[in-house]
């Protein structure tokens, strides 16, 4: 009897033993569970950083959830929020939350409920990362935005404001990085396509610069500053006939912008089409009188005619001279007369312009407005000192 009796008080003690060995396992994430909602967040931090690395607890979805709770309440707790390092809470809460529903689902009792809370995180995150950027702690805040991103992917909001966050640090690399996210995530404005190619021309990456206008051009193919910035690169590489069919199209869809019809006359007196250049001048200045270039280069024409006729008279002989001369030098005059106000508007746009100075101060000389002439070849001078 004895015996058996020994054999028996060995089984019970040993049936004993194992509940309490699987209440240890589980006791740390009750105990965590009751001290936070006691209000003892440092006594639940230490319960729940047992449990999440405990073989039996470390892939529970209630494990992970009581975890999230556990650091957002210290997150939000002016008394133990002392105790977390900078960002630890944020990350913490969501990385907990994150894997609760990576767990459980997003359909899952905790899931749910992890869900709603990183709803929260992300809102906590983006007004962390915008003080930040505020304060100038431009770093702070890249790595705040990122986590609302990470909270949030489908959000184009928190990967647009770290893009202005890396620029301001000057951070290049970081902001095209961020840019080109949001082209991932089919994000298109005018603003992101206008900073990426800003900054492709402060470091001088003219090839970086051409690719990011067409990728403009392919969403934005009528506005405006895309195309003038086609054109001036196509007039930059001496494409002539490429940037006139671009500046054709600008034209276009901006009919009222004098610049453009000043900058089509320049490429048609390149080609010498004269007749088309001065139409184009004339157009620029209807649109805009003050626009120097216009009013220039209608000077010159003017000029260049007066100065062509007076030529041919000068290289007659005396008895073709008796016979044409006069009419070529009355033409020239007009021609002469036709160019000065062009000029003095130009001069009164730009009164230190010596290309005008000097235009113009000929022209009056052979007019024969000496006093005019001796006036602005004095100015000349004083340029020169």
């Amino acid at each position: 009897m004895k015996k058996t009796f020994l054999t028996i008080a060995v089984a019970v003690a040993l049936a004993g033993g194992l509940p309490s060995l699987a209440f240890a396992q589980t006791s740390a994430v009750t105990n965590a569970i009751l001290n936070q909602r006691s209000g003892l967040l440092d006594k639940a931090r230490t319960d729940i950083d047992k449990a999440i690395v405990n073989e039996k607890t470390s892939g529970k979805a209630k494990t992970w959830f009581t975890r999230g709770q556990v650091y957002e309440g210290m997150l939000e707790s002016p008394i133990y929020g002392k105790q977390l390092q900078p960002g630890e809470g944020l990350q913490k809460s969501y990385e907990s939350y994150n894997k609760t529903v990576e767990l459980d689902t997003k359909d899952g009792e905790f899931g749910k409920q992890a869900v709603a809370r990183m709803d929260g995180l992300y809102g906590r995150a983006f007004n962390d990362a915008v003080n930040s950027y505020n304060a100038k702690e431009y770093d702070k805040a890249i790595e705040s935005y990122k986590l609302a991103s990470r909270i949030k992917p489908q959000d184009t909001t928190a990967v647009l404001y770290s893009a202005y966050a890396s620029e301001a640090k000057q951070d290049f690399a970081g902001a095209k990085a961020s840019y080109n996210q949001l082209l991932g995530m089919n994000y298109k404005s005018v603003t992101l396509y206008s900073r990426l190619l800003q900054m492709a021309k402060q470091q001088n990456d003219n090839a970086e610069a051409a690719k990011v206008v067409q990728q403009a051009l392919a969403a934005y193919p009528n506005n405006k500053s895309f195309m003038l910035e086609d054109l001036n690169m196509s007039l930059a590489s001496g494409k002539g006939e490429d940037a006139l069919a671009k500046i054709n199209k600008a034209i276009i869809a901006d009919p009222g912008n004098s610049n453009l019809y000043a900058v089509r006359g320049s490429m048609y007196d390149q080609q010498k089409k004269n007749e088309l250049a001065v139409a184009d001048y004339k157009k620029a200045v209807e649109l805009e009188p003050n626009n120097f270039d216009a009013q220039f280069n209608l000077g010159v024409y003017n000029y260049n005619k007066a100065a062509d006729a007076y030529t041919k008279a000068s290289k007659m002989d005396l008895k073709t001279y008796q016979v044409s001369g006069k009419k070529f030098e009355t033409e020239g005059k007009k021609y002469f007369e036709a160019s000065v106000p062009y000029f003095e508007k130009a001069l009164q746009l730009q009164p230190d312009d010596r290309n005008t100075l000097v235009s113009l101060q000929k022209v009056y000389f052979r007019l024969g407005r000496n006093a005019d002439s001796e006036k602005l070849n004095a100015k000349l001078k004083t340029l020169t000192k």
